[in-house]
């Protein structure tokens, strides 16, 4: 039996709605007073929780990408071989783009409204993530030069992090089974027995 979710703090919330109106509307097409009202709290409430609507940003695309590299790690700490590691990495990283559609498209559009140390941070973190994928994948197929391993990664990202604008004609649980087989097919790894 697990655990029950926790409930997301108050911070947490403001942040995932703001990454849906972000998704929806953009990071400039939406107003401070905007995001209060979606939160039930007056704009200016916000800067009780952030000092500014770029210091949203910053932390709700920095934090998934610590989560990312996080969770990405214990996956690859637990796994028996380099097979299954990039099995448990493929299985993580569809799970967190089904569940987490707005922030891919946040991250994709609005990229350049990060402040630089923000943008510092996220990339530092992203490419940490990569070589945690490039490292299993080199141990699995000797033949990947490390260049070619973390393009492969980054192959593989592009198409799991798809789901914002595929399959919307299938349920969560069939498209996340269609894009980690051809994920796994991509990456040249057998699915598990």
């Amino acid at each position: 039996m697990s655990a029950p979710a926790s409930t997301p703090s108050r911070r947490e919330q403001i942040l995932a709605t703001a990454a849906d109106l972000f998704a929806a509307r953009g990071f400039h097409g939406v107003s401070v007073a905007e995001l209060g009202a979606a939160c039930g709290i007056s704009g200016p409430a916000l800067y009780k929780h952030f000092p500014s609507k770029q210091a949203m940003l910053a932390e709700m695309l920095t934090s998934i990408s610590e989560r990312l590299l996080e969770v990405g790690r214990d996956r690859v700490a637990t796994a028996a071989d380099p097979a299954d590691a990039v099995r448990a990495l493929v299985d993580w990283h569809v799970d967190f783009a089904l569940a987490h559609r707005p922030l891919i498209v946040v991250q994709d559009r609005d990229w350049e409204s990060l402040p630089v140390d923000a943008r510092d941070d996220v990339r530092r973190l992203q490419r940490a993530y990569v070589d945690v994928w490039a490292d299993q994948l080199r141990a699995l197929r000797r033949d990947l030069t490390p260049d070619a391993a973390r393009a492969s990664a980054h192959a593989a990202f592009g198409l799991l992090n798809s789901t914002p604008r595929a399959g919307h004609a299938l349920r969560d649980d069939e498209l996340r089974s269609l894009l980690a087989s051809m994920a796994l097919a991509a990456l040249g790894v057998p699915t598990a027995t």
